[in-house]
């Protein structure tokens, strides 16, 4: 547990989605399935907290989002969001807008490698909560879709005109994000949008979750805090973000731990220190 966590209490339970916690690797599970997990106010609160309190937990090394039944989460409720929001004035509007924000912006500041698991609809937020995880893996039903302007809103939302571009190139992310237009499976792999396609997707999201969680934590955690800051640096400064960030590692237990388990012949035991 980190020394340097807040004075509040960590939370023993999470009411808007399932949460459990396994030998390292934490999963949410949107629980929603009549609603195809479609997101209410209280359910970004809820994974907004947890992302903070995660990584000062001390007992979670990945964190896999999933969600339950034929869906992985279809984006705001039409009654409890949307239909909530007509009645808001503008300075509560942005209440919500920056804390929908504040759950992307913390997935991918978080130090757990984030993995998801799309097993079916990806739309609107559910897309931009995929799209902010370091690791998608998707079941042939999986399906993405950036529908906001779909519904009279901006296709920027989220994060999501910061971070598609980078994935898939300007000129696909415009399409994507203006148009509103479905892709399958196999098309977002094809355009670098996932990683693969997997039969049995559960199987293999909790197969990527133990390598990361049984891996060099530490050195993974790095690797993704310095592609994130990279992103709007040049490349003096990046070099040298990553020389400072190197030379810090080199004097951690667990690349010490890997030039004894070589001298002796054996497998790493990786501390994550």
């Amino acid at each position: 547990m980190s020394p340097f966590r807040g004075s509040a209490a960590f939370t023993d339970e999470w009411k808007h989605f399932d949460f459990a916690l396994d030998d390292g690797v934490a999963t949410v599970t949107f629980s929603r399935p009549d609603k195809l997990n479609a997101l209410t106010f209280d359910v970004y609160a809820d994974l907004r907290d947890l992302l903070s309190e995660l990584p000062h937990r001390g007992d979670a090394r990945v964190l896999v989002l999933a969600g339950e039944g034929r869906g992985f989460c279809s984006g705001g409720d039409v009654d409890e969001i949307i239909g909530e929001l007509q009645k808001l004035p503008a300075g509560e509007l942005l209440a919500f807008t920056r804390m929908s924000g504040a759950v992307v912006k913390s997935i991918r500041d978080s130090p757990l490698p984030v993995v998801t698991a799309v097993n079916g609809v990806a739309a609107g937020a559910g897309a931009v909560l995929a799209l902010a995880a370091d690791f998608r893996l998707l079941a042939p039903t999986a399906k993405f879709s950036f529908l906001f302007t779909r519904v009279g809103l901006a296709g920027a939302d989220m994060g999501a005109a910061y971070l598609l571009p980078r994935l898939v190139g300007l000129g696909r992310a415009t399409e994507l994000l203006v148009l509103g237009d479905e892709l399958s499976a196999e098309q977002a792999v094809q355009l670098g949008l996932a990683s693969r396609i997997a039969d049995d997707l559960p199987a293999a999201a909790q197969e990527l979750a133990r390598k990361l969680a049984d891996g060099p934590a530490l050195a993974y955690s790095t690797t993704k805090l310095l592609l994130t800051r990279e992103l709007d640096l040049d490349l003096g400064g990046a070099i040298e973000m990553e020389a400072l960030a190197q030379a810090l590692l080199m004097k951690s237990n667990d690349f010490g731990e890997f030039y004894a388990a070589w001298s002796e012949g054996r497998s790493p035991a990786w501390s994550g220190r």
